[in-house]
This record gives C-alpha cells, structure tokens and sequence, in this order.
C-alpha cells in the first residue's frame, strides 16, 4: 500500500480549541514546567499552555500534516519542541526526547478539525475524497477494512464502535456491494449507508455518521491508543503532575472515567460476605473533578463540534504507578490481520 503523501498545510485561521479557559485552568501550569501535549492538531492547546507560563511544550501528533504546523509554531515559540509519533508511545517518545518525567499531559482525543475539513484525507462523507480516514500515514485505510472486512467483524465494528443498531444490514449490504464493485470514495460509502438504512426520514444526523466514525476509529484504533496513553502518562507524570483528557464520544469518556475511578481508589471496598482477594494498591491519581466537566452554552453556540466534549483531570500522586495491560481494542480483531492479509 502505498503511503499518503501529506500535504502541507499553513496554519488553518480560525480553529477553535474546544475547552481551551478549562483546559488551562486544571491543567495549571507554571513557569519551568514541561508539559506533554499529545495530541498537537492545530497547535490551540499548546500555543496557550506556552503564553500562560514559560515552560517546554512536548508537542506530538502522528499525523506529519500537524507536526508541519508544530515546527511553525515552534519558530514562535522556541520552548515548544515538536515529536511525530503516537500518544499511546507517550513514554518512550519523551525518554527518546531527554524528557521521561514531565509536570503535566493534556490528550484530546479524535479526529481534529483539520483532518476533517480536508477531503483528501476521507474522514467526512460531507465532502467526497479518497476513502481513507489514517491520522498516520501508513496502515490499511478506511477502504481496505470496507473492501476486505469479514461481514461478521465489520458488522461488529459499526455496531460496537458507531453504536450503530443498523449495524448487521449496513455490514450486509456493503459486502454485498463490494462483490461487484469495491468501494473508493467517501460519497459512495455514504450513498450505500443511506440506502441500507432507508433514507434520512427526517433526521438529524446523516445516516452515514456512526458508521464513518466506527470506521475511522477502527482505522486508527482510538481506544486502544487512549487506553495505552493513559498507562504512559501514569509513568511519565512526576508527583503533583496533571493529567488533563478531553474526549468527544461516550465510549472515550467510559473509558477515560472507568481508569481513573480505579486509579484513584474509586473500586469496591468489600464485605464479609465477599472480602476483597488483594490488598488495593495506594492511589496513583487523585481526581480534580469526580463529574466530567462539560463546554458552556456560550461556546457550543460559538463552536458547535464542542457539544459532545466531556474534560476529566487528576492530580499523580507519588504512589508507584499500575501498570498493567493497556490494550482496549474491545475483542474486535487487530487491523494488522489485514495488513498480513493483503
């Protein structure tokens, strides 16, 4: 397959980081700190954790397309220091960087403006382009997993991913389809989801929605990545360190409040009548906020996509950190069966 060739892009006027007055609040930083910014995008994040205090700004992205508008801003900003790489190799890249222990972390996880407004890259049915949805460059796209997908898995991945109910029929439908004639384009994609599930009818949300979002987060195993940055950001963060995380979709969040609910002590005491089997291990989080915070009315109306944001931050405590497994790909089959497929 070959690898996309990124564009690149001057720095988009007008993007809008979501939560940006919370972000900075809990996130708190303050002259000398380094801060992790794992998931650059647009640059909003970092660009305002860097005006606020003088401290080092880590900014990383897989998608090389925002690393180019990383290395601009780092020539405003020559504390901020551009990584490409994945969040979810949090640790490793910032010990590769000179900087293993660092005072705070902020991820926002899912697709960025940018990656959306673009049609080449194929994340949005709103505008036709190549049926790809890679935040990286490399990996199956979007039209290997519709061209070559077992019906089963697919069906699994819409249903499961999209929480689409219509996921079985639009998995069917599609391979169905492909037999004849393999899908390219995002349009097309879009145009068969509509027509398996019967049209609009009045909705509000494009039939296609659930379905191009399961997709794209199979593509780019969004929770898998989350699970595993929040490991690393567990080992990398010095005591009193933050970790501040802003998710758009209630399986992130569920995930996001389920791990630090565990980290932060928040399991089951036990009873007599079923005692705990294990000492709980001492809290490595202690959570700012127990109810994730959500964007003001005034900034949805401003800036729409940040409906769904939810924030949830914590403070490393100085216990030693879990560890543990840090895979969530929900029993679904790793997308790399495809690439040994192929």
């Amino acid at each position: 397959m070959a690898a996309r060739t990124p564009a690149r892009p001057a720095a988009a006027p007008g993007h809008l980081p979501v939560m940006l007055a919370e972000v900075l609040e809990t996130l708190a930083p303050v002259d000398g700190d380094v801060i992790a910014d794992g998931t650059f995008g647009g640059g909003g994040y970092s660009r305002a954790i860097l005006t606020a205090a003088a401290c080092t700004v880590i900014g990383i992205d897989r998608d090389l397309d925002a690393i180019v508008r990383a290395e601009r801003l780092a020539a405003e900003f020559p504390r901020l220091v551009p990584l490409l790489g994945r969040f979810g190799d949090l640790d490793s890249l910032l010990e590769a960087a000179g900087h293993a222990r660092v005072d705070g972390v902020v991820l926002d996880i899912g697709v960025s403006s940018f990656q959306i407004d673009e049609a080449i890259r194929g994340f949005s049915f709103m505008k036709d382009g190549p049926l790809d949805m890679r935040m990286g460059a490399s990996g199956p796209s979007a039209a290997d997993v519709v061209n070559q997908m077992a019906e089963r898995d697919l069906a699994n991945i819409i249903f499961r991913l999209g929480e689409e109910r219509n996921g079985r029929r639009i998995a069917r439908a599609i391979v169905e389809r492909r037999a004849t004639e393999p899908f390219t384009t995002t349009a097309d994609l879009a145009a068969l989801v509509e027509t398996a599930v019967g049209g609009r009818r009045g909705a509000r949300m494009h039939p296609a929605t659930q379905t191009f979002q399961a997709i794209r987060m199979y593509v780019n195993d969004e929770l898998g990545e989350l699970a595993r940055g929040l490991v690393a950001a567990e080992k990398v963060l010095r005591p009193g360190g933050r970790l501040v995380v802003v998710t758009f979709h209630s399986l992130e969040d569920r995930l996001v409040k389920q791990w630090l609910r565990e980290r932060s002590g928040g399991v089951p005491a036990g009873s007599r009548h079923m005692p705990l089997m294990s000492k709980p291990k001492p809290p490595s989080f202690e959570q700012i906020t127990n109810k994730a915070l959500q964007p003001s009315e005034k900034e949805v109306e401003t800036n729409p996509r940040a409906r769904s944001a939810r924030l949830r931050a914590a403070i490393r405590t100085d216990a030693a950190a879990f560890g543990g497994p840090a895979d969530d790909g929900m029993g679904l089959p790793p997308i790399s069966e495809l690439e040994v497929s192929r």
